[in-house]
Formats: structure tokens, C-alpha cells, sequence
């Protein structure tokens, strides 16, 4: 079992960093895929810290009916296929769907654009953000809180200065989870934003492109990933050493 996880990663690794690998990583079709993945998935971490925060800071310190099921709809993108992810996409933002109508007569073109890139990037990489964040906030001692609330802090200052530190290593290893998820992403994007070149072709699809004509960006761009996924894991062994001290 070692060697069947080990031999594919060790056999891109060789091949992928031969001696064509800098002339093939500074090509334009291999800098354009990391110069997209790079944007759209920093504006999606960006969209996950500042809309997933509130809702799981809620989950981790209230009780109400329907709870679970609330949960359990939030969670639902990690186990739902990205094809399927995609389709509903489309259904709410493409030109035919909810959204799109509306969004068309105030110029707004959803589909097929970078835009597009974040939204599906962020629909797929959020939940991870989600749980880890509600579980930092949860494992906050409220005492603690109340004890800060007692001595004159508000609510902001005490979530600021002690709800926020504390639950830090939960929320770093919940981000690198959310961007590794986010730049791997690959079904929802080619369905609901495409492969244009420069424009919404990330890493995961110029691979995919470039198996059809030549495979050294291929390669070069799976060896990245692969040191890239290494080091996310390593950030999050990191990030979990953190949190449990």
C-alpha cells in the first residue's frame, strides 16, 4: 500500500522537475494557469473568511430549532460531486437560471467568467472553513468570555482579543484546507466558468488541457501541485500541533 501511494507521486515528481522545468513553468499557457488559480482562489479564501466566520461563530454559540438540519445542509458541498456542484451553479447564476435575468439587466455576466472561477471555488472549498471554524469557536471556554464581558469589554472587543486568538489554530489549519480545496478544484469550474485560456483556465484544467496536445505543462503543473499539496498538509500537521497545546 506505501508503494501504490508512492510511486505516482514519486513518478510525477520525476518527471514533472526535469530540466524542462523552468523553461516549461515560465511558458505563457503555464503562468497564465497559476496567475488565474492564484486570484481566484485568493478573492475565494478571502469571500470564506469574511462571509463563513459570522455564520459559524452563530452555529458554534446558539441553539435553535432546525439546527442540525441547517449543519448538514452547510456541510452538504464536501460529499456533492463537483459536476453536480456546477450544474446548480448554472441553474442559479447562468444566463437561463434564478439569478441570471436579473443580473443580465444590470450588466452583471456571471458564467463563464472569473467570477464565475471564485463563485465555484468558493461553494466547494467554504464547508471546510465552516467546520473548522465552528469547532475553534466551540472549543472557546465561555467563562472566559464572560469573564472579559464582566471587566468592561464589549462584545467586539472580546472577540477580537480573546474568541478570535484563541480559536486561531482551528481557523489557520480550516483556511489551508479551504485554499487546497479551492486550487484543486476542477468540476464545478469547467462546467459553470469553462477553460479560456488567461481567463478562467486554473491549474487543474490547463492539466486537463494539456494532456490533449502536449504533455510537458502537464507534468510540470502536476509536480507543482504536488509540492504544493505537501506543504499545505505540512501547514495543517502545523496548524493541528497548534491547536493541541
Amino acid at each position: 500500500m506505501v508503494a501504490f501511494l508512492l510511486l505516482p507521486v514519486l513518478a510525477l515528481l520525476a518527471r514533472g522537475l526535469g530540466p524542462a522545468f523552468w523553461p516549461t513553468l515560465h511558458s505563457p499557457a503555464v503562468q497564465d494557469a497559476l496567475r488565474v488559480s492564484l486570484l481566484t482562489t485568493g478573492c475565494a479564501v478571502a469571500l470564506t473568511v469574511v462571509l463563513v466566520t459570522p455564520v459559524a461563530w452563530a452555529l458554534a454559540r446558539f441553539h435553535f430549532p432546525g439546527k442540525a438540519a441547517l449543519e448538514t445542509l452547510l456541510d452538504l458541498p464536501i460529499v456533492l460531486p463537483p459536476v453536480v456542484a456546477g450544474v446548480g451553479l448554472l441553474l442559479v447564476f447562468g444566463r437561463q437560471g434564478w439569478l441570471g435575468p436579473p443580473l443580465e439587466l444590470a450588466g452583471i455576466s456571471v458564467a463563464f467568467s472569473p467570477a464565475a472561477v471564485v463563485l465555484a471555488q468558493l461553494f466547494v472549498s467554504a464547508p471546510f472553513y465552516l467546520r473548522a471554524a465552528r469547532a475553534g469557536f466551540g472549543a472557546v471556554d465561555p467563562d472566559v468570555e464572560a469573564a472579559a464581558r464582566t471587566d468592561g469589554a464589549g462584545r467586539w472587543a472580546v472577540f477580537r482579543l480573546i474568541t478570535w486568538p484563541l480559536a486561531l489554530p482551528f481557523l489557520l489549519e480550516g483556511l489551508i484546507l479551504t485554499w487546497a480545496r479551492a486550487l484543486g478544484e476542477f468540476g464545478a469550474t469547467i462546467l459553470f466558468a469553462g477553460s479560456l485560456p488567461g481567463k478562467t483556465r486554473s491549474i487543474t484544467l490547463a492539466i486537463y488541457a494539456a494532456l490533449e496536445s502536449d504533455l510537458g505543462p502537464a507534468l510540470v503543473l502536476s509536480a507543482v501541485m504536488v509540492v504544493v499539496a505537501f506543504a499545505l498538509l505540512l501547514l495543517v500537521r502545523m496548524a493541528a500541533g497548534l491547536r493541541q497545546r
